[in-house]
């Protein structure tokens, strides 16, 4: 990506993470986790305009190359959900997997990852805890910052 476009990619992300963050959010989270959010919302855009609503709560964090994350969320059958990943790193590849309480991979096969992002689509067949796993598959930053948010309809 060219600088420019890079420039005004993140100014425009970064206002949009302005708006939808709390002020009392904005205050306790570093600069880099509002970068990384807003590419996770940049990647939610095209599922809002088909009617996804964007939940306010989203995880960070930072992890190592070939680390991952494990979050936990409760799931409800008769809804469908959307998890988007996203990093301010240029160059990482990151990944985004969805799993049941049996550790089978319950996601749609159109999930999927490019450049600073990834997602993760899922219809879940019964109400309950599914596991999110977050994972920067390489990167050339010694820690790459990730924020995960999602979406339902």
């Amino acid at each position: 990506m060219n600088p420019f476009a890079n420039v005004i990619l993140c100014t425009t992300s970064l206002l949009a993470a302005v708006v939808v963050l709390p002020s009392a959010t904005l205050a306790s989270v570093d600069p880099t986790t509002v970068y990384a959010r807003a590419y996770a919302l940049l990647a939610a855009e095209p599922y809002v305009k088909q009617g996804f609503q964007v939940r306010e709560d989203y995880w960070a964090g930072a992890l190592a190359s070939g680390e991952r994350k494990v979050v936990r969320q409760q799931l409800f059958k008769g809804n469908e959900y959307w998890f988007w990943l996203g990093t301010e790193v240029d160059r990482a590849k990151v990944s985004v997997h969805i799993y049941d309480s049996h550790g089978e991979l319950a996601e749609q096969p159109d999930s999927w990852a490019k450049d600073h992002f990834a997602a993760a689509h899922i219809i879940p067949k019964t109400t309950g805890s599914y596991f999110v796993i977050v994972r920067v598959e390489a990167s050339p930053a010694a820690r790459t910052h990730w924020a995960l948010a999602y979406g339902f309809r």
